[in-house]
């Protein structure tokens, strides 16, 4: 990690990096590898897409060997595992440390069951870039253990899994990102806050899913800068969400309008709009 070159964050410092990256995605389009749930495939691709990146969503252990190595960057979800589709992630995430490319781990609903939760640890194991879930899952990761959920809703608020994300990112070596009414980043001693987005946003099926996966097109442009990537990312997402809540009239119609933000933010609107804090 890159802990040593990050500063103390100032806004416009922020908004110039955020502005930045997004300009990179744009410009170099970069080929994001997707192995993800069914309930997000739709979402997430749209969402690299209308960021500038180019997503694949390949699954099958058969074509990791050939496909993976040519990805900029890989974004693992665990949504909806199965025995069958977990060898093909650990292989796609051994195969992308091996490259030197940067990857994503999105542990849905990590402490729901025994399975799922020894699932997230063991790719945990293979040296994520990134780790980026709600409170309640990387307290999950954090303290390996099974307890009650809310399926992929969070039981906790996103402030309540600073000291549980800054351990789990000295314990695992990633930038830790939890999500929430404020989205939380930590590279284990800096902690900043993100502080865009709207909560409608989270009557839309999939919305962590494709931050995730625009984490991983915002680190596969500046690898060395994964903690200010991923506090970029969430910051625009979110950006995207406010500007398409002033159109819509519910989930449906922010879903499509977030999208076409996305693709039409400008570097006023970044520069006016990224709200992102040092947090403690």
């Amino acid at each position: 990690m890159e802990s040593e070159s990050i500063e103390k964050p100032e806004p416009t410092g922020w908004a110039s990096k955020a502005w930045a990256l997004l300009s990179a995605v744009r410009s170099q389009s970069p080929l994001i590898q997707c192995i993800t749930n069914f309930v997000s495939m739709d979402l997430m691709a749209n969402t690299l897409l209308s960021a500038g990146a180019s997503p694949a969503m390949i699954h099958s252990i058969v074509e990791i060997p050939d496909f993976t190595p040519h990805a900029n960057a890989l974004c693992i979800n665990v949504g909806t595992l199965s025995p069958d589709w977990l060898p093909a992630m650990k292989a796609a995430a051994e195969l992308t440390c091996r490259t030197g490319k940067p990857w994503v781990l999105d542990p849905v609903a990590a402490g729901a069951s025994g399975f799922r939760l020894r699932a997230c640890l063991e790719l945990v194991e293979l040296k994520p870039t990134v780790i980026r879930g709600n409170a309640s899952e990387v307290i999950a990761l954090s303290k390996a253990s099974v307890g009650p959920t809310k399926g992929v809703d969070s039981s906790h608020e996103s402030t309540d899994a600073v000291d549980a994300a800054k351990s789990l990112s000295k314990a695992s070596g990633a930038i830790v990102a939890v999500s929430g009414a404020v989205d939380i980043i930590t590279d284990g001693e800096l902690v900043v806050g993100a502080h865009n987005g709207v909560a409608m946003m989270q009557r839309i099926t999939a919305t962590g899913c494709s931050v995730t996966a625009l984490i991983a097109a915002f680190v596969a442009v500046d690898p060395s800068h994964a903690f200010e990537a991923t506090a970029s990312a969430l910051s625009v997402f979110g950006i995207a969400g406010e500007m398409g809540m002033k159109m819509a009239n519910g989930p449906a119609s922010l879903r499509m309008h977030m999208i076409d933000s996305l693709h039409g933010l400008d570097e006023a609107d970044v520069l006016s709009r990224v709200n992102i804090t040092g947090y403690r």
